[in-house]
């Protein structure tokens, strides 16, 4: 048995070789090419696209939109999916109902959602100011104010991505032993002691995909920028993803589009780098390396 695995090894890494050329045509070859395109400009290696770049004040005006919009972003949304899925894994009766009214916003595309925000955060007649009428508030101008506009489209991505990351978060919640609570409950553990004791490090790893793939999909948004404010008022919506939108597709300018999507590339990888670190488990690999030594001894 021994030399027919050995005389067979390749079978492995034949069965997943069309997933390999898949990821490598559609994944990884887009990007060389688009690493490439910001340097390469008339078959000649050239760093004046990206020199021009860092001498623009509107990249850098992007950059910290982009950056100022997903510190708010990010943990809003992970934090707001870790609620609703600590509700949603409760075995109270009927909770399949408010499961399905959770999740009920991702099967809504961005396009249609960022449509019915935008009609609800109309200044003139939008339902949300009918509302603050109500308490005597006066109308805001939201999408069309410079400092609200940024945070309406916060609201828009979290409303339509809260229930897709809590699926995942309940599904961590799920596989831990009901006994581990009990156990807690026994012990005489709060709420508090229990969710920071118990429930978060044995989600940790979750936590760390949700926020990897959360970090991912927000930094590239765009769709609400490019449909209802165009980057304004006064650029205020404008992040880095739009900007080389605008520079591939308007300006047919692609070294700069290039050029601003592999910064992108660069703080996803930092972003997701940083996440890692922090949520990392330091305590399964302390075990793991004394438990090798112990066998070694």
């Amino acid at each position: 048995m021994f030399n027919l695995t050995k005389k067979y090894w390749f079978i492995p890494y034949l069965m997943i070789l069309p997933a390999f050329v898949l990821i490598l045509i559609f994944k990884i070859s887009p990007i060389i090419s688009t690493l490439l395109e910001g340097i390469i400009i008339d078959s000649k290696f050239t760093l004046h696209t990206y020199l021009t770049l860092f001498q623009d004040p509107v990249f850098w005006n992007a950059l910290w939109v982009t950056i100022e919009i997903n510190i708010v972003m990010i943990p809003l949304q992970v934090l707001l999916a870790f609620l609703i899925a600590m509700l949603a894994n409760t075995t109270i009766k009927g909770i399949g109902i408010f499961r399905t009214i959770f999740y009920l916003p991702v099967t809504i595309s961005l396009t249609v959602a960022t449509i019915l925000w935008n009609m609800m955060f109309n200044p003139n007649n939008g339902i949300i100011n009918s509302l603050l009428s109500v308490f005597g508030i006066p109308a805001q101008g939201f999408l069309i104010s410079k400092s609200q506009a940024l945070w309406c489209i916060v609201i828009i991505a979290t409303w339509k991505g809260v229930g897709y990351w809590m699926m995942f978060i309940l599904a961590g919640l799920k596989n831990i032993d009901t006994s581990i609570y009990e156990s807690a409950r026994i012990d005489g553990a709060g709420w508090i002691k229990t969710t920071t004791r118990i429930t978060l490090p044995l989600i940790k790893r979750v936590l760390l995909f949700v926020f990897i793939a959360n970090t991912t999909a927000n930094v590239l948004l765009f769709v609400p920028m490019q449909m209802i404010t165009n980057g304004g008022p006064e650029n205020s919506t404008n992040v880095l993803m739009f900007e080389a939108y605008k520079s591939a597709f308007k300006f047919i300018d692609r070294p700069r589009s290039s050029a601003i999507v592999t910064v992108l590339l660069l703080i996803i990888v930092l972003i997701c780098c940083l996440q890692s670190f922090i949520l990392s488990d330091k305590d399964d690999d302390t075990n793991g390396k004394k438990k090798k030594g112990r066998k070694r001894a």
